[in-house]
């Protein structure tokens, strides 16, 4: 393995030198912050993807015989390394997402229909042997060489030492030059096309309320979904770091995988796990935010105050506390912070903080197979959550409430829930924005909410992804 610290350069400016190398995945701190946002990765040009349709794996584009979470295991486990002290937690491994609808693999649910831009893998994971890791708050960057998939010593050694080479000398080309310019970057408001009309949309919510008040769930998550005709031309690339702008985020991320590329500015963490220490942070609870700080204060004490709200996120809380109990020690599942407040760009959220320690017999796949997808995006009890979701959404969510993040080859984990996430596939950008329903919840208020979370990606659209 060879590692070497290198001049600090921003990590979107190093992502930008590497894109041209195919394949880039940029799990991205947008915003700061000491704990959630202190660390990005940057890695192109994987060895290795794996993909599940349908239930079926691929390697490298050749089909596997085995099921989706114990293939990915087992060459997670090939190229298996221990964790190196001093470096931020992702050192090489594979970087992807699980689709909402790789939840259908884990449990018997009903299918939903086929999405607006086209049908796409549940599960996609790229496999790196080189990834630039970046600590924001010391200002170091380190580029980590694997060697990988070349597993004998002098062999991997030696991979390791060229491949840096080689990721060193394109960091330290000139920045490539734009050549969108002059391509149209507007996909204005009109354009969009939702699933739902507002009357729609709260007749959907008022079906779910009779759902609660007959006592077949406590609450479920609805959206909308957005879809519009991209022009021809149109730079993802482009309108990300536009994005992360308008709308900074701890768990942001931006996926290349060719015919598809996600772009998330997601708040909101999903599951991390180092060694047997592993955290949830389960956010249900948001009002905009206000330009005037006495009214931004109050909006964000009316949310702390929210009776509504605080039961929404308390359901969620217990929801994630029974899914890592099935595969933590007993009794350390606890839950340090309750209806916390956190303040992004556009909103303020209630977020609890859920932790455990994995059970000695238990692995990652074990605690992806409890957990996923994630109850805050859900409902409450979760399957039959899901099952009305279905019936109400009726097409194939995607990558939104799905999962973003990377499996280390030393074992560590970290994922984002994947909201404030947009899709381009087949010359078409789709998103979706949704809330909790519960039996408090007023329709009109409801639909607002969505519009509100919606608003920061719909300015970076009609502004044409200006930077």
């Amino acid at each position: 393995m060879h590692v070497r610290e290198i001049p600090w350069l921003e990590p979107v400016d190093a992502a930008e030198r590497l894109r041209p190398l195919g394949g880039l995945s940029f799990l991205d701190s947008a915003m700061h912050h000491e704990k959630l946002g202190r660390y990005s990765y940057v890695a192109a040009d994987p060895f290795g993807k794996l993909t599940v349709a349908n239930g079926a794996v691929n390697w490298n584009g050749k089909a596997i015989n085995d099921e989706p979470l114990p293939a990915i295991a087992r060459y997670i486990g090939r190229y298996s390394m221990d964790v190196h002290a001093g470096l931020p937690p992702f050192q090489g491994g594979a970087i992807g997402y699980f689709s909402y609808e790789f939840g259908r693999l884990l449990e018997r649910l009903p299918e939903p229909g086929a999405p607006p831009q086209g049908a796409m893998p549940d599960a996609a994971w790229y496999f790196y042997d080189v990834v630039l890791a970046f600590d924001h708050a010391e200002k170091r960057a380190w580029l980590i060489s694997s060697g990988f998939p070349e597993v004998e010593g002098e062999t991997r050694q030696s991979r390791s030492q060229s491949r840096a080479t080689y990721f060193l000398n394109a960091i330290d080309r000139a920045m490539p030059q734009r050549t969108s310019e002059g391509v149209e970057q507007r996909v204005p408001r009109a354009s969009w096309k939702s699933n739902f009309e507002r009357q729609a949309y709260m007749q959907a919510v008022a079906r779910v309320v009779e759902y609660i008040l007959d006592g077949d769930i406590f609450q479920a998550n609805i959206a909308q979904r957005f879809t519009a005709d991209l022009p021809r031309g149109f730079d993802q690339w482009r309108f990300y770091k536009a994005l992360r702008k308008r709308n900074a985020a701890t768990f942001a991320a931006y996926l290349d995988h060719g015919d598809i590329v996600v772009a998330s500015s997601s708040p909101e963490r999903f599951l991390a796990a180092r060694g047997d220490q592993i955290e949830t942070r389960p956010i249900k609870g948001t009002v905009p935010r206000a330009a005037d700080p006495k009214e931004d204060k109050a909006l964000a004490d009316t949310l702390l105050k929210s009776e509504k709200d605080r039961a929404e996120n308390l359901m969620i809380v217990d929801l994630m506390r029974n899914d890592l109990s099935r595969v933590c020690r007993p009794h350390s599942v606890l839950t340090p912070v309750l209806c916390g407040l956190e303040t992004y760009a556009s909103v303020h959220h209630l977020v609890s903080v859920v932790t455990g320690r994995l059970s000695a017999d238990k692995g990652l796949m074990d605690l992806i197979r409890a957990a996923f997808p994630g109850g805050s995006i859900t409902g409450a009890p979760k399957l039959r959550a899901m099952e009305i979701i279905t019936e109400i959404e009726r097409e194939a969510r995607g990558v939104y409430c799905g999962s973003i993040g990377f499996i280390g080859f030393n074992g560590n984990f970290d994922s984002n829930i994947g909201i404030r996430t947009v899709v381009f596939q087949n010359g078409k950008a789709v998103f979706q924005a949704g809330g909790g329903i519960t039996a408090l919840s007023a329709p009109a208020s409801e639909y607002q909410e969505t519009l509100d979370k919606a608003a920061r990606i719909f300015t970076v659209f009609d502004e044409g992804g200006l930077e």
